[in-house]
This record gives C-alpha cells, structure tokens and sequence, in this order.
C-alpha cells in the first residue's frame, strides 16, 4: 500500500494519564481545544485559569501567581476604551466595572491555587518566543488588550532565559507537588503577524528550550509533537481554518486521536468512548420534551451515568450535564 503521508513518530512509555489524575491546561488557544475535549471526556481538567497566554514567560509568571496565592486589586488593572483589564489575563477576564474584572480573576487564581498542589499532569503548550515589554515598567505582558504599540517594545526571547526561568519554577513546582508530571507541546498556529520566517525562528526557539528542560529533567518533562503532526502529517490547507492559521477541527480531533493512543490505556480509551455516548445522546433534541418517553430516555441516562461513575468515581461529567438531567 502507498504511503501518502510522513507519520510523527509518537513518544513511547510516557507515564499515562487516567480518570484518576487531575490535570491543568495552560497556554495558547490550542490548550483550550485540548482542554475542551478532556472536559468533554469527563476528566478532572482546569483549562486555563489566567485566560489563553501565548509566551512562556507569560505562563511562568501566571504559576507563580498561582502557586502563591496572589490577590489582584484595583491597582493592579488598567481601565482603556470602556474596560478594566489586566495585563496578566486574557481579555475575557475584562469588565466594564473593576470589580467585577477583580472577582472574574481572583475566583479563577483561587480554584487554581487550590487545586495546582493536586494535579498530577501540567501541560504547557507554548505560542510564541516573542513577548511584548512595556515601555514605561519593563514588564512583559501577557496581553495589550490593543494599546497603542509604542507603549511596548517587542523582542523575540533567548533559549537560555526560557531554560533559566523554567528551572527555577520547575524546582518550585515540584517542591509543592512532587508527583506532578510536566507535559509541554508547541501550538501548531501560525503566528504570521510575527512573519512566517519569523515564526519559524520562535516556534525552533521554544522546541530547543523544551529540549533543553527535557534533557535536564528525564522522566519528569515530557514533550508531544502536535507542532510536527500539523506541519508533517497533516500538511495540507485543508486541516486549517478559514484563516489559514489554525487548525481545523477536523485537525484538532486528529491530534486528539494521537494525544489518546500516546498518554491512554486500552481501559482509559473505552470509558471514554461511554462518556462519548452519553453526550451524544443528551445532544439529542427531542420532539416532545415534556413527554413520558423523554422522561424514560433522561432516566436511562442517569442509570448509564451512576453506573460508570460507580466504577470510576472520579469521573467528571460537570454542572451542564447535571443541569440538563435535573431541569
């Protein structure tokens, strides 16, 4: 049979993830459709609790927030064109009003806070080595929230100051956490803004320093090529959307279907596979809500779920599902 593509070659005897770890998501926008389809299979999963970082000093300096416990005020934001943002958070954390921007942020540090000495996998997917410093502060940012660009300087970041920055937290991670295993992947999205060579030259930065941090942390930093499934697998426009510089959804679910061959067992796969169906059949419309035979079909799936979660009982359904059962 021809071969028509260059399969990646996946890493082997990766410890595995399973219905009872606890996982947290950080990073670019990809992390959030990883995170999406975990939550979506059930898994205990915190998906970004500072909002998509895209630089890994951003995602740096969000954990040690985290790990610390810190509490934003009002001093700490910034009020431009009709919202209070932070330049830490993403733009959805923004509101008109300061308090609320405030309570959005430090409900979300305190989950986060609460639950990182638990996670047993961290999983970090790096954007982009370019950062944007402020002008006036020196500080880099994790979002301009669309200031003016002479406010920043931007500059593209070394190998070594990535490697020297994640050393530092790694250790500190792990003396909160010493279980905890570390999973970095690059995001497949095309920063064009930066220049397609450009671009290039920041996602080889970030694949060198993770490289780096994996050498000095055997057994404990791992790293999955859903960069190199995108461009060397897949590599075809018709895995990207519209823009041409994300990944489509088909692309996504394709990574996920090598994410889960990599990091699931056989059981861990078939469980899944249930949760699959029990959404599927909740997405289902029906023609008579209020009807007795809706009722006895709701009822079959609050068996089918008492069911699994008696075996595995760490499974996580979350409140929507609860919600649509109860209502």
């Amino acid at each position: 049979m021809m071969q028509l593509n260059t399969p990646v070659e996946l890493p082997a005897g990766l410890p595995p993830v399973s219905y009872d770890h606890r996982l947290m998501l950080m990073g670019s926008c990809f992390a959030e459709n990883m995170g999406k389809l975990l939550t979506e299979g059930a898994f205990r999963v915190d998906v970004n609790p500072t909002g998509i970082l895209y630089n890994p000093l951003s995602v740096g300096a969000a954990l040690r927030e985290i790990i610390s416990g810190r509490v934003y005020t009002e001093s700490d934001l910034f009020f431009y064109r009709g919202c209070w943002h932070s330049p830490m958070h993403h733009g959805s954390f923004s509101s008109e009003l300061p308090e609320e921007t405030l309570r959005r942020i430090n409900e979300r540090m305190t989950e986060a806070h609460d639950s990182l000495p638990h996670t047993d996998w961290l999983m970090l997917t790096l954007g982009t080595a370019y950062v944007y410093v402020q002008a006036e502060t020196g500080q880099i940012v994790a979002n301009c929230h669309k200031l003016p660009e002479r406010q920043f300087r931007r500059r593209r970041l070394t190998v070594d100051e990535i490697v020297s920055d994640y050393t530092l937290l790694l250790d500190g991670l792990w003396q909160q956490n010493p279980d905890m295993n570390i999973l970095f992947t690059v995001s497949p999205i095309r920063h064009v803004r930066d220049g397609l060579h450009e671009n290039q030259l920041s996602k080889s930065t970030l694949l060198l320093a993770i490289d780096v941090l994996q050498a000095q942390f055997p057994g404990r930093v791992h790293y999955f090529p859903s960069y190199e499934i995108v461009l060397d697998e897949l590599r075809d426009y018709r895995f990207y959307t519209d823009d041409m510089l994300h990944p489509s959804s088909l692309a996504v679910h394709y990574i996920w279907e090598r994410f889960a061959q990599t990091f699931f067992s056989t059981e861990t796969q078939t469980i899944l596979s249930e949760v699959g169906d029990i959404r599927k059949a909740l997405a289902h419309k029906p023609f008579h809500p209020d009807g007795d035979e809706y009722k006895r079909f709701l009822g079959q799936i609050v068996l089918k779920i008492n069911r699994l979660k008696g075996k595995y009982p760490n499974l996580d359904f979350g409140k929507e599902i609860n919600y649509v059962i109860l209502d």
